[in-house]
Parts: C-alpha cells; sequence; structure tokens
C-alpha cells in the first residue's frame, strides 16, 4: 500500500436526493459549470431537477445523468477549494461511469449522454412489477450457499457489495421461493434479513442482455471523445480490477456490466492494495459500511459541510 496515494469511490442509483449538490452549485463555480454543462448535453435542466421536489428523479432514465452530474460537480468542487487530487478511481455500478469521467477517461457531457441511454434502456428491457432486487444481509455471506439457493431460479447475483451484503435480481414471483430457500441455506446463528429494494428493474441480471448491444451501440457512437488509456486508473465491476486501458476492453467492461454481477468486493480490495486514503463523494454514503467490513478505511464526503470537515482535519 502506498501510503500517500488517494483513491476515490462514488456510489450508483439509490444515493439520489432533492437538494443533492445544491451547496456545491451555490459556491463552486467549477461545480455550477458542470450543472450547466451537463444540462446543455442532456437537453434538460439537470440542476433544477437535482434540486427541486420532481418526481422524475428517481426514474432512472433521470436519475442516472443527475447522480452522475452530481458526483463530477463535488469532485470538481472538492478539487477547487482543497486541491484534491485522488489517482485512483472506483464506482459501485452507476458510480463506474463517474469514476471515468473523474480519471478523465469519458468527457462529461459525452457520459451524461451515455448513461441517460443507459438509464433508459434498463427502464426499458423489463415491464414494470415484472422484476425485483433485494439485499441478503448476514454475517459472512457464503457466496456457494447463495449461488445453491438460487440454482434454477430465474434469479441472479446482482452486488456482490461486501463480506456481509449480497443483493439478488430477477423475476419479483420468484422472490418468496428464493427467501425461503436461503433462509434455509444460511446459518441458524447468524443474523438475517432479506429486504426487498425500491427499484423498477432487475438491474445486473439476465434480465438485460436484451440491452447489451443497443448498449454498445451507444458507448461506440457518443463515447468517441473517450480517452481510454485513463479507464487503467479506474476498477471495473465487471472484472474486479483495474480496467486495462485498452478501447475495446474498456467498452467490453461497460457493457458486461449490465447482465452481470457487480464485483464491489474485489474493486475496493483492489483500490485498498494500491491507496492510502480512501474517499466516497457523492449525494449519499452506502460504500463507506462496505468498506469497513474489509477493515478499510473510507471518508465520505456528502456535502460541502463534510468536505470542510474531512479536509480541515485532513482525513
Amino acid at each position: 500500500m502506498m501510503k500517500d496515494t488517494i483513491a476515490v469511490v462514488f456510489p450508483g442509483q439509490g444515493a439520489q436526493r432533492p437538494g443533492m449538490g445544491k451547496d456545491f452549485y451555490d459556491n463552486v463555480a467549477a461545480s455550477r459549470e458542470v450543472y450547466h454543462e451537463a444540462s446543455q448535453a442532456a437537453g434538460w435542466d439537470v440542476a433544477a431537477m437535482c434540486f427541486g421536489e420532481d418526481e422524475h428523479l428517481n426514474l432512472t432514465e433521470f436519475t442516472q445523468p443527475c447522480i452522475l452530474t452530481t458526483e463530477v460537480a463535488m469532485i470538481r468542487g472538492l478539487q477547487t477549494l482543497f486541491g484534491f487530487s485522488p489517482v485512483l478511481f472506483g464506482g459501485h455500478s452507476l458510480g463506474e461511469f463517474s469514476a471515468l469521467v473523474a480519471a478523465g477517461a469519458i468527457p462529461l457531457p459525452e457520459a451524461v449522454r451515455i448513461v441517460q441511454s443507459r438509464g433508459r434502456l434498463m427502464q426499458e428491457a423489463v415491464p414494470v412489477g415484472i422484476g425485483a432486487m433485494a439485499a441478503v444481509i448476514s454475517d459472512n455471506v457464503d457466496m456457494a450457499h447463495v449461488r445453491l439457493a438460487l440454482k434454477d431460479l430465474p434469479i441472479d447475483i446482482a452486488n456482490i457489495n461486501s463480506t456481509n451484503q449480497v443483493v439478488i435480481s430477477g423475476e419479483a414471483g420468484s422472490m418468496p421461493e428464493a427467501e425461503t430457500r436461503l433462509k434455509k441455506k444460511l446459518p441458524d446463528d447468524k443474523p438475517f434479513r432479506f429486504i426487498l429494494l425500491n427499484v423498477s428493474a432487475p438491474f445486473h441480471s439476465r434480465f438485460m442482455t436484451a440491452i447489451v448491444e443497443p448498449f454498445r451501440h451507444t458507448l461506440r457512437t457518443v463515447g468517441k471523445g473517450m480517452e481510454h488509456e485513463k479507464s487503467s486508473a479506474v476498477t471495473s465491476n465487471f472484472k474486479g480490477g483495474f480496467h486495462s486501458g485498452l478501447y475495446e476492453d474498456l467498452i467490453h467492461n461497460l457493457v458486461s456490466q449490465l447482465n452481470n454481477s457487480v464485483l464491489w468486493m474485489d474493486n475496493m480490495k483492489s483500490l485498498a492494495a494500491q491507496a492510502g486514503v480512501i474517499y466516497e463523494v457523492g449525494p449519499g454514503r452506502p460504500l463507506r459500511d462496505f468498506f469497513r467490513t474489509i477493515n478499510v478505511s473510507c471518508t465520505s464526503i456528502t456535502n460541502l459541510r463534510t468536505a470542510e470537515r474531512s479536509f480541515s482535519q485532513g482525513s
């Protein structure tokens, strides 16, 4: 581990909240410019969507560009105000795109259009109500037991988030059977929780396969300004380790992320092996607790106040 090497990670969908990023927008010109640039790319007012009470904020097609924009606005604000200079990057699901923008691998306007298309495709892949996702929470979840419990069910492992949490994704009607099987497979002496998530589609599952090729087309046609070699500083949800820096690998990994497991545990280990300090930047802070399960410290910055506190303390 290199003591002075700084890594930054970005949360994904679910971190959104009304008003997110507004303190950066109001106080930092560089952050304000991010929202203006994103709005031009998206064709609608991203700042108004983020700061108001618009229900569209929770529709995937809008959620994804809003979170991406807010996270990029935040990190650029931190760079301006505090000289924040991470060299390694990671992001959970949608957050991987924020990481690629922060690393300079994808220009912001292209990333906004890419994730807006991604969100629309993901929502259109499965009719609302057909799919579902659930968090499986227990101490030191045994992945072999989870896979055995899901065998022959139309449900896949969507996220391997930490030693204590796995998210499954698939057909809504099969979730009760999955819960019953998991209760039987996981040890009785450990706490067990099965929490259905408030999502509109079964992300990171076989049900996203239909949109793989359309999204590949989006990446190739919209992402013409990619500086793919810079992606080698970013962890891949699909691979677990860092991107190779090769164009074809980057496209393949981002497309494969749609219908395969997010290997976040592996991402955390890859980052922790090379970074001395890890920050989480975004409107929510789910990743900090995931790092704790592998005994790695992660400082979360969710607004200007927490940023000022973190950097004044030198954490």
